[in-house]
């Protein structure tokens, strides 16, 4: 026993100094001193608070409704109350990326501002004016009013592409409002895209604490290049899990240079339309194809008009890469794309019977052909009151419709009070009416000129379903 003992504290006299070695004794006051100050100093005077104002209308109850007995009486409508007018505030944040006053932020911070008010780290305030919001992408653009000729702080958007899993990064916000904050982490996943934040799902995925209040600011490098916005987070309760998302630098850039070029509308930025619907290739898609691993976007469908149909891709293909970046899957594919300026040529590689090959996209606006021929309907009709225009790719995104439809008739407006609003809504797709296959305005039109005996039979494609209706 007195031997065992004697053996198991000669282990431990040897281990120790192993132990000992694997932590390094700093070697210099440098390397002592180690810390994110310097770089928090470059970046941090070009990261603002946006604090916003908007007026919003607001019911005020009679205080009777709040009785039993007249609450019981006279119900809710009756004794509506007024309508009062009342100012909200809400902050966020953003980041300064020209010296002329260019400042990048989140579409959702600064969403039915009346003013607006940018507040530098050093305390100075500015008024800022909405340059351009891009709802697709959650990203929106201001710019300072009279900085007063002076040249502003800024920071340099840096490709987000040179980043890795595992680097670290920074965020900068003012969480909560507490003022100007500093978080680090690492940069957990890239490409993220099994999210439904934005239009375009695909982000960085980091470990930084990001608050209510960070949106907007900064996800910066450690050599002081921002390369992503931060815009949301994964919560329970509304605070900080450890898995946040920012947008990647490269839909900044894009979504700056549109503004500069005019290429954007009251819907956001113009991008590339590319016609196509694609499903992601899983093991078994590859091994029916013959490709070595799963990845990739195989085009579904294709609209006649699709530049990719031009290029010479069909059904069946599977797109790769596009300009050099592996496409995992269609929402990496839809967001390579959307960075592309219009007129451009973008090089995908794509797997087609059987072999590789090269073609060039060119980035196309998404056109507006056949033309929308916008119609108001009026009548003795179910439809009576609703405008209608014809479907083709323009109308599509302007409304935000996930279709690949090549022709029909869709609901631009339905005015408030028509009779319409009991059938349809904005964004209603019009497939037929008594029987008749709808495809353009003109269809609509002749289906509706004559009551049938046995009331309206509609069949309408609304938010992705079917629905069928008997109108008497």
């Amino acid at each position: 026993m007195l031997i065992r003992i004697l053996l198991l504290f000669l282990v431990i006299a040897l281990a120790t100094p192993v132990l000992a070695q694997s932590r390094n004794v700093p070697a210099s006051r440098e390397q002592v001193q180690l810390s994110f100050a310097p770089l928090v100093k470059q970046v941090s005077p070009a990261v603002v608070n946006i604090y916003t104002k908007r007026t919003v209308s607001q019911r005020v109850k009679h205080p009777f409704l709040d009785d039993p007995f007249f609450g019981q009486m006279f119900g809710n409508e009756r004794f509506g109350g007024r309508m009062r007018r009342q100012l909200e505030s809400a902050l966020g944040s953003g980041v300064i990326i020209e010296p002329e006053g260019l400042v990048v932020t989140n579409a959702h911070v600064i969403k039915g501002a009346d003013e607006i008010t940018v507040v530098l780290a050093d305390g100075r305030e500015f008024d800022a004016v909405l340059a351009l919001t891009d709802e697709p992408s959650d990203l929106a653009l201001l710019r300072v009013v009279n900085p007063g000729g002076e040249k502003l702080p800024y920071a340099s958007l840096k490709p987000s592409e040179s980043l890795e899993v595992g680097d670290l990064v920074l965020a900068i916000g003012n969480p909560f409002g507490v003022g100007q904050t500093v978080t680090s982490g690492i940069v957990s996943a890239l490409a993220r895209s099994s999210l439904n934040i934005s239009d375009f799902n695909f982000f960085i995925q980091t470990d930084a604490a990001v608050n209510p209040g960070n949106s907007g600011g900064p996800l910066v490098s450690l050599d002081g290049g921002v390369v992503g916005i931060n815009t949301a987070i994964y919560s329970r309760g509304g605070g900080s899990l450890g898995i946040s998302f920012a947008i990647p630098s490269e839909m900044v850039a894009s979504v700056v240079a549109a503004e500069k070029m005019g290429q954007s509308g009251q819907d956001g930025v113009v991008r590339p339309w590319m016609g196509v619907s694609a499903q992601k290739v899983n093991a078994d898609i590859a091994a029916s194809l013959g490709l070595e691993k799963p990845g990739g976007a195989l085009i579904a469908r294709l609209h006649p008009a699709s530049p990719l149909k031009k290029a010479g891709l069909a059904v069946g293909d599977v797109v790769l890469t596009l300009n050099g970046k592996e496409i995992r899957d269609p929402s990496e594919m839809k967001f390579r794309m959307a960075t592309v300026p219009l007129g451009e040529k973008a090089a995908i590689e794509a797997y087609k019977n059987g072999r590789k090959g090269q073609y060039m996209v060119t980035a196309i606006a998404p056109p507006d052909e056949p033309p929308r021929a916008e119609t108001r309907l009026e009548g003795a009709h179910p439809l009576n009151g609703a405008s209608i225009a014809n479907l083709n790719p323009a109308v599509a995104v302007e409304l935000g419709l996930r279709t690949s439809e090549e022709k029909g008739v869709v609901v631009l407006k339905v005015p408030r009070g028509s009779y319409a609003t009991r059938v349809v809504d904005p964004g209603d797709i019009v497939l037929e009416i008594n029987g008749k296959a709808i495809k353009n305005i003109g269809d609509a039109e002749k289906a509706l000129r004559k009551k049938p005996a046995a009331g309206w039979s509609l069949v309408i494609r609304s938010q992705g379903r079917i629905r069928k209706l008997l109108v008497r």
